[in-house]
């Protein structure tokens, strides 16, 4: 016959048990890939420019996704226009929604890490639903899935989700055509390059911005910034090299520390 002592001391140890297993797993809740996409389109949004005389007014540049409280973008530095026409009204914009249903929300730049290809920017207007960022280093071969707009809003605004795995976990080199090309800051990147993620899986110009994240939790690995072009851009859509990298999500976050804005 069991103590009843020990029977009472043996049910709290099992609740306490079931108690860290759940608080444990609350990442895993999202399901699988289509519980976990529908739980991060809304925080996917298209980067681009705004003016108002302008036809069209609305130009896109690439994806970005929503972080922190809401309120703030990260994409990529290349996505960003190298000057605005502010004479005429251009603003930087994100432009939310889905389908024809679009509206913009202008942008603004709070900090760059031009190195690693970063830039986080701050959002008008209401908070989105935010993405939660994981800095830890992913594993080669894990399973990965991004969301972003590979052909930009010519379709309207209707976010795309691409899966696949890491690949590979290697320096990022950046091949230049001849020693003429070779700067001082190039010389220091290619002395100290930085790990980047190869994807086995098929991003386009247009992906540029998107978060690469979990297919089980939603939680940011990295995001999407190169697309290996084997020939001219304009027969990318239809023949992909399939070769696409992601810098490792640990770059946004300290830049974002650096800016004071809690990830």
């Amino acid at each position: 016959m069991v103590h009843p002592k020990r029977m009472i001391w043996s049910n709290c140890l099992h609740g306490l048990v079931l108690l860290l297993v759940v608080a444990l797993g609350l990442d895993k809740a999202f399901g699988g890939l289509p519980e976990t996409t529908e739980r991060v389109r809304p925080s996917i949004v298209a980067v681009g420019t705004h003016q108002p005389l302008r036809r069209p007014p609305s130009v896109f540049l690439g994806t970005g996704f929503v972080v922190a409280q809401g309120r703030h973008i990260l994409t990529n530095a290349h996505v960003l226009p190298e000057a605005l026409d502010k004479e005429h009204r251009e603003v930087l914009a994100a432009f939310v929604g889905r389908g024809s249903q679009v509206h913009w929300r202008e942008l603004e730049e709070v900090a760059r890490d031009q190195e690693h290809d970063v830039v986080l920017l701050r959002m008008h207007g209401d908070p989105l639903p935010a993405l939660k960022l994981d800095p830890s280093l992913a594993r080669e071969g894990q399973e990965i899935a991004f969301t972003g707009f590979p052909i930009g809003m010519v379709l309207g605004l209707y976010p795309v989700t691409h899966r696949g795995i890491i690949s590979a976990v290697s320096p990022m080199v950046i091949p230049v055509k001849s020693g003429q090309s070779l700067s001082r800051d190039l010389v220091q990147r290619l002395k100290n390059p930085f790990d980047v993620y190869q994807l086995d899986a098929t991003a386009y110009p247009g992906n540029s911005g998107s978060p690469l994240f979990q297919p089980d939790t939603g939680r940011v690995l990295g995001i999407v910034n190169k697309v290996l072009l084997t020939q001219g851009k304009e027969k990318v859509l239809e023949t992909p090299s399939g070769i696409s990298f992601a810098v490792p999500i640990v770059h946004a976050v300290n830049l974002m520390q650096k800016a004071g804005v809690s990830p």
